[in-house]
């Protein structure tokens, strides 16, 4: 939730943030799986009670030293659960992956909870999750999961004619085992087919202004307030 309110306040007009399903039902917002990295509690969140996930230190093991120091510690931070974000937070819009397949129809019954089913997009690389939101609830738009990541691959190499695209926003790193993904060829590509490209994880000023200028319509970033200060010495920008 610091993260978030640190990005909120420097302008970011997107959220992007992982969900896990606890034991008991409660979606949970972390990247990780596990408390071990954050928490420092070996538990899978989804062997685990929303109540015993709620009373761990979710900035326990956060240290910028090596672990000399731990300035996040015991300062009563939580992991939240998403409906905590969504009303926290609701003039912004958010990109939701799913870490975890069963969780679709808890997830939509939180989303729809907060009232933002249109300030979201779903995302995953699990193509399992994904069809599952496009087939109950087909107006929230998706990513596209891995497998559909190699059609558009494959179409805008001419191996698919007649392609059409089924997600909404292509999110990909800008290369992946060496082999450039993120170039003007295919963020025309990405547009001429009615998509959005979004690139992750995106932490260097000079690979935003790189991606910026190839026409990529999102950055997702470590760090907020510099994509946005990058971006917006950069017009048009929205």
């Amino acid at each position: 939730m610091v993260s978030f309110e640190q990005a909120v306040r420097a302008g970011a007009l997107y959220l992007e943030l992982d969900v896990h399903m606890s034991r008991d039902g409660e979606i949970v917002v972390s990247h990780d799986e596990g408390l071990n990295r954050t928490c420092g509690r070996d538990a899978l969140i989804r062997e685990t009670n929303w109540a015993e996930i709620q009373a761990a230190d979710a900035g326990h093991m956060l240290t910028f030293d090596g672990g000399a120091t731990f300035p996040f510690r015991g300062r009563s931070i939580k992991v939240p659960r998403l409906i905590e974000v969504l009303g926290a937070f609701g003039d912004v819009n958010y990109v939701i992956e799913i870490k975890q397949t069963s969780l679709v129809s808890q997830l939509l019954a939180t989303v729809d909870a907060s009232g933002l089913r249109r300030r979201v997009l779903i995302a995953s690389e699990l193509d399992e999750p994904i069809s599952a939101v496009r087939r109950l609830a087909p107006q929230i738009p998706t990513n596209f999961p891995s497998g559909e990541v190699a059609e558009f691959l494959q179409a805008m190499a001419g191996y698919r004619p007649g392609y059409e695209p089924r997600g909404a926003a292509l999110q990909i790193p800008p290369e992946y085992h060496g082999w450039r993904l993120v170039t003007t060829e295919s963020v025309e590509f990405a547009h001429r087919v009615g998509v959005e490209l979004h690139v992750w994880t995106v932490n260097e000023e000079s690979e935003m202004n790189q991606l910026l200028e190839y026409g990529v319509d999102g950055l997702i970033s470590d760090f907020p307030a510099r994509a946005l200060r990058v971006a917006r010495a950069r017009e048009p920008f929205k």
